[in-house]
């Protein structure tokens, strides 16, 4: 029997009838029949026999359909996961993001995507933003989340939002009771920021520069949750992106 034979006898056997088959199969009478006699002639055995007009399935065809309904039992999950795939409800998800950004609201916006869909599995890389880069673009991940500029022809970006750099304190730090601070405010305190090499300690570097101040910067760090815990703890003001603060609720 081939995958065309077994077709047939499968729908024949689950509507009773050779009319029902082509009406399951959308095909023509003449086209069953004509499949259904190929198919016992080279099995050399009928699968059928017409009793009072209608088709009775022999010894043989019994013995033979549990197996092949248990094939077509197979296409039928492999339809249902190709639909659970097509509707995103299954499979795996690898995406790569900026550390700020892995850490904080993406980490939130994942949390939620895989209870809306518990097949789903999520590969979540924190990374720099050129490594994000370099992940899409040699097909790792399948998407990446990063900080502007995107310099590559090989990838399609878009702008989800655009962020600053904040000012972050211990609470019972002086400037901590003000409603806003101006850059200028700065200048007598400590100062924690970026290394030299990362993104945004240009944007830093700019804006003190703009205020005229030479800052007394005590710490650099890599990573902007490092300078949020420095600031916490009291070692100075950090000059990170502050998205990562709002998202895990700091005060």
């Amino acid at each position: 029997m081939n995958l065309r034979h077994m077709e047939v006898f499968h729908a024949i056997m689950r509507t009773g009838s050779v009319t029902g088959a082509a009406r399951a199969l959308n095909v023509t009478q003449p086209a069953v029949s004509a499949v259904l006699k190929h198919c016992e002639s080279q099995l050399k055995m009928k699968l059928f026999a017409r009793v009072s007009g209608r088709l009775q399935p022999t010894a043989e065809a019994r013995a033979i359909f549990p197996e092949i309904a248990a094939i077509f039992g197979r296409v039928e999950a492999v339809n249902a996961l190709t639909q659970d795939l097509v509707g995103g409800r299954l499979g795996t998800l690898s995406v790569a993001a900026a550390f700020p950004i892995a850490n904080g609201y993406l980490a939130k916006a994942v949390a939620t995507f895989i209870a809306e869909r518990p097949n789903v599995r999520v590969a979540l890389q924190s990374l720099t933003s050129p490594q994000v880069l370099d992940r899409v673009v040699h097909r790792e991940v399948e998407l990446g989340i990063a900080y502007e500029p995107v310099v590559s022809s090989e990838v399609e970006t878009r702008v989800l939002m655009r962020a600053g750099i904040a000012c972050v304190m211990a609470a019972d730090h002086p400037l901590a009771r003000r409603k806003e601070v101006a850059v200028r405010d700065l200048e007598p305190y400590s100062i924690i920021t970026y290394l030299p090499q990362a993104l945004f300690r240009l944007y830093v570097d700019r804006a003190l520069s703009a205020a005229g101040i030479v800052p007394n910067i005590i710490a650099q760090v890599s990573l902007s949750l490092t300078g949020i815990m420095l600031a916490r703890h009291g070692a100075g003001v950090a000059l990170v992106e502050p998205l990562l603060v709002a998202s895990m609720g700091l005060p």
